[in-house]
């Protein structure tokens, strides 16, 4: 390989490892609505994500504007009831040892950034209901499969979602995805009309991310390669 091939890939890398160093959960959006054309740009670079057999099982709602404000009054209000969770897919079982303590990590962070004592569920379930306010995001987007894919079929859509969130990054935008819209499944097929083989994956809230607000000043921590990758030569 050359030295001008070397180079240009260490800038190629360059950019990936930014957007990835970069990205973030955004749970403060401002109100301003991205430009469709900005959208369907992200759409169409995530629509290179790679697929078990090319099937791209994904499909996408968009929902903007006026439709998503009604959308958001009766998702927040089915979560608010105490509608009981009917995800598409089991949820994990329970959370042990090191992924336990990631988690409690995250959790403690943004509890703590927030000012939320230790302990207060009352208040940890009013910040878990803001998932369903998308975070004052101005756009939301419902990803579902099929159900004769399976869990194959979540899988590519899971790569289809971390290509989502890269490309807004690349073009300025914030972004959380959500398998906390997914525990309301049956309410959102209904609420789309999608057919009854259709499985809700996530959701993606979308926009411009408010950088000022205190919620988006913390950023979560990686495991080393060592702790993940066993390498067998």
């Amino acid at each position: 390989m050359t030295s001008a091939a070397i180079k240009d890939n260490q800038t190629r890398i360059a950019v990936l490892d930014e957007l990835l160093n970069e990205r973030y959960s955004v749970r403060a959006f401002k109100p301003d609505p991205v430009p469709r054309e900005t959208i369907e740009h992200v759409l169409r670079t995530a629509q290179r994500t790679a697929s078990w057999c090319n099937s791209q099982p994904w499909q996408v709602v968009v929902v903007s504007g006026a439709a998503k404000e009604t959308f958001r009054k009766a998702l927040y209000a089915e979560a608010a009831s105490g509608a009981s969770h009917a995800s598409d897919f089991p949820p994990p079982r329970e959370y042990l040892g090191v992924y336990l303590e990631r988690r409690r990590e995250s959790g403690f962070q943004l509890y703590n950034t927030l000012g939320i004592a230790r302990g207060d569920r009352e208040a940890y379930a009013k910040q878990a209901l803001e998932n369903f306010n998308f975070f004052g995001a101005p756009h939301v987007a419902i990803i579902h499969s099929t159900e004769a894919l399976g869990v194959y079929g979540a899988v590519d859509c899971g790569g289809y979602v971390g290509n989502f969130m890269l490309a807004a990054q690349a073009l300025g935008l914030g972004t959380i995805p959500q398998a906390a819209l997914a525990f309301h499944s049956a309410f959102i097929r209904k609420y789309f009309d999608l057919a009854d083989d259709r499985r809700v994956v996530c959701g993606i809230s979308f926009g411009y991310a408010d950088h000022a607000h205190k919620v988006n000043s913390y950023r979560t921590s990686r495991a080393d390669v060592v702790d993940t990758v066993t390498f067998v030569e």
